[in-house]
């Protein structure tokens, strides 16, 4: 799967951990070594199937038609009619959801096929959730946020978790595909009208495959619905695969039911804080909103290419895309947003990894183990933060991630549950980036406790007498 999301590199950043955690292009095309910043496919078809044989870098549409025998050309001819007819937003979704579930078909690269899960999985996920709330309620005011526990099938993760893809992708797609758009001057706008829709159309499709690839794939990996730190599943609703749960625990050497209970607890844990701290979802998904909205396309490379295109040889503007026509600036508004982003899924995370240790550590021999693993799988470039990138251009930095966690811990050991919890109550109360490079400044610095405040004005307010007959104070 590509690792530039929809064509374009990721902005430049320092890394925070010396070469850790980013990604190489093998092929030595990648940001940073001195080739092409946006890989031999700008549009990030290098990673769909039928691409990466011999010419398939010179067929965009192999991934879609496959070796186009005649057996397939109904079939091809179809799905190229739905492309051109589509009419909805920057992302075919309706393409994206048959592609996804036509991934999971295909099953695993270990050879392991999607099942539809049994009643006995279903018995042992529900039992590992209400186990799991019973453990986190000595370890968190937070009460349970978990209505139902469900056990999915990874065909049925796609379909539950389509939603909020699409309240993330969106405002990037939209961003981005606009350029397309703007490409001609506004007099040839007007009489290429048929010919700029047939461009979006092309767009929405392109990007549907994208998304219906990576969606796809990552339903092959993901243990629950919230292995990206932001809850992409339907509200009150604890989740588990069965299927990718053992395949994860399959070398750890660890009994199957604990590694279920130890991820089941994460996914409780989770269902809480979203649960319980209703600002936080549409601080993390406005923080999105944000990072595409400062999105600045130049287009100068696109415009030349059009301008110089030889109509007798089209293969000049599969070169020009290979090049690379997308160039995103690093503006302040991205910086802003990123770091709002890395700051709070690091908060989440961190939090949830500090709670379900102290839930665990005491009763899974295995803890540790499996804290360990689930920490090297996020820093290696796990599934959640590839695809977080590959989809909306944004990573998590791993290091983040045991900040916040250290951060949690002391705060409890200082604070109390309580204290530690009440930080969710508003925003401006949390960490910042800065607090997690200085954990113990933080911890230890007088804090202003807003329910204080609120019970002060609350009694003001009470103190007043609408009966005098002026009206003073």
């Amino acid at each position: 799967m590509s690792d530039t999301p929809f064509g374009f590199g990721l902005p430049p950043e320092e890394p925070e951990n010396g070469d850790e955690g980013k990604k190489k292009d093998p092929a030595g095309g990648g940001q940073g070594s001195g080739g092409n910043p946006f890989g031999a496919n700008p549009f990030g078809f290098g990673g769909l199937p039928g691409m990466g044989g011999p010419g398939g870098a010179d067929n965009p549409f192999a991934a879609m038609f496959g070796s186009l025998n005649p057996g397939d050309l109904g079939a091809a001819f179809q799905q190229l009619g739905q492309m051109l007819s589509y009419e909805g937003g920057p992302v075919n979704w309706d393409m994206a959801k048959q592609i996804a579930r036509q991934v999971v078909a295909q099953g695993t690269a270990d050879g392991v096929k999607d099942a539809s899960v049994g009643p006995a999985e279903k018995s042992a996920v529900e039992e590992a959730v209400r186990l799991a709330d019973l453990w986190l309620d000595e370890v968190t005011s937070l009460p349970s946020g978990a209505n139902t526990a469900v056990a999915w099938s990874r065909a049925e993760w796609v379909e539950a978790t389509l939603p909020a893809w699409q309240q993330l992708v969106d405002p990037v797609a939209e961003r981005v595909g606009s350029a397309m758009g703007d490409v001609l001057p506004e007099e040839m706008q007007a009489m290429a009208g048929p010919l700029i829709g047939m461009m979006r159309s092309m767009g929405g499709a392109m990007f549907g495959q994208q998304i219906g690839q990576a969606v796809g794939a990552l339903a092959g990996e993901v243990v629950g619905s919230t292995d990206v730190g932001l809850p992409l599943g339907p509200a009150g609703r604890a989740a588990l695969l069965p299927l990718n749960i053992e395949a994860f625990g399959k070398d750890l050497g660890v009994p199957s039911d604990e590694v279920r209970l130890y991820l089941a607890l994460r996914e409780a844990a989770h269902q809480r804080l979203f649960a319980h701290v209703p600002w936080l979802r549409a601080h993390l998904f406005g923080a999105v909103e944000g990072y595409a909205r400062g999105i600045k396309v130049d287009t100068s490379k696109l415009e030349e290419a059009v301008g110089q295109l030889d109509p007798t040889h089209p293969e000049q503007l599969q070169e020009a895309l290979q090049q690379g026509m997308f160039q995103p600036q690093d503006t302040p508004e991205q910086k802003a947003a990123l770091a709002r982003l890395e700051t709070a899924l690091a908060l989440v995370e961190g939090w949830v990894d500090a709670v379900v240790h102290e839930a665990a550590k005491s009763r899974l021999t295995s803890a540790d183990a499996l804290r360990e693993t689930l920490r090297r799988r996020r820093a290696s470039g796990g599934p959640a933060e590839q695809t977080f990138a590959t989809l909306i251009g944004l990573e998590l930095r791993p290091r983040r991630l045991r900040d916040a966690a250290r951060l949690w811990a002391s705060l409890t050991d200082a604070r109390g549950v309580d204290g530690r919890d009440g930080l969710w109550e508003h925003p401006d109360m949390l960490p910042t980036a800065t607090d997690l490079d200085d954990p113990d400044g933080f911890v230890h610095r007088e804090h202003l406790d807003f329910s204080e405040l609120d019970k002060m004005l609350g009694e003001a307010a009470k103190g007043e007498n609408p009966e005098d007959g002026d009206g003073e104070k």
